[in-house]
């Protein structure tokens, strides 16, 4: 089996290996996911072989939100599988949605990005005849101005494919870190990046956002900065507990000095 699992790693791999593996050995352990992970695996035999993808192999077809946009075939058997979590299942019915219900959320990143009024009023129209799969496209492919109107989007998959996108910049995810309008789950997304995390600018717009979930900027206290904690301690813009917990810490540091 080892060697069957590294042809199926190949990209060279033929389409008649694929739906060989598919067919005779779907049950055996890291085919039906060496198949969802080569890129090259014709979706109509990946599809059958869903309901055998462990949770890892699954995580991985998430974070390829471009692949998952541009085959509806999948995106429907993975719904009607038993592989998924509650938070998959909601992301990919919304993949299966052919409207957006309110432009508001685009409101005012549309100001920001086009000051012509009427233009504006094309733009927000354009957005509101795009399909949830169209607007994940524009996230992942579109430019910078695409990118700062949807991540306000009102469906998480597309907040989640404009962080995916391959020209998304340090610099936007701090904007958007410290974006006071930014709904709460962009910002567990930005915070649970790994990559992120380790960018201290992002983390020091996390804190100072006084929408960030507290439990995330209570997570991220102790890497903040002397400074930092002292600016957050006299900050009536976050939250009570942020503010005391700042105190406590810093006072913390200053006795170890001492």
């Amino acid at each position: 089996m080892p060697l069957v699992l590294a042809a199926l790693a190949r990209t060279d791999a033929a389409p008649e290996m694929f739906a060989y593996c598919a067919a005779e050995f779907p049950r055996r352990p890291g085919v039906a996911d060496a198949l969802a992970r080569n890129l090259t695996c014709p979706i109509e035999v990946l599809r059958p072989v869903v309901r055998y993808l462990s949770v890892s192999a699954v995580q991985d077809l998430f974070e390829d939100l471009d692949r998952l946009s541009t085959s509806p075939a999948l995106v429907a058997a993975l719904v009607a599988s038993t592989v998924i979590n509650a938070e998959q299942r909601t992301q990919l019915l919304d993949l299966q949605r052919e409207d957006l219900e309110d432009v508001s959320a685009f409101v005012e990143a549309a100001e920001e990005a086009e000051p012509d009024a009427v233009k504006r009023e094309t733009l927000l129209q354009k957005l509101s005849r795009l399909r949830v799969v169209e607007r994940v496209q524009m996230a992942i492919k579109g430019n910078r101005d695409a990118r700062s109107l949807l991540i306000r989007d009102p469906c998480r998959v597309v907040q989640r494919a404009v962080l995916q996108s391959p020209q998304l910049t340090d610099r936007e995810v701090e904007s958007f870190a410290g974006m006071a309008s930014l709904g709460d789950e962009a910002l567990r997304m930005i915070a649970g990046n790994r990559k992120y995390r380790k960018n201290y600018t992002i983390t020091r717009a996390l804190l100072f956002n006084p929408k960030t979930p507290l439990e995330i900027s209570l997570h991220m206290l102790p890497i903040a900065t002397a400074q930092d904690l002292k600016m957050l301690v006299t900050n009536k813009n976050v939250p009570d507990t942020l503010r005391t917990s700042a105190n406590r810490l810093h006072r913390q540091r200053s006795t170890q000095r001492e």
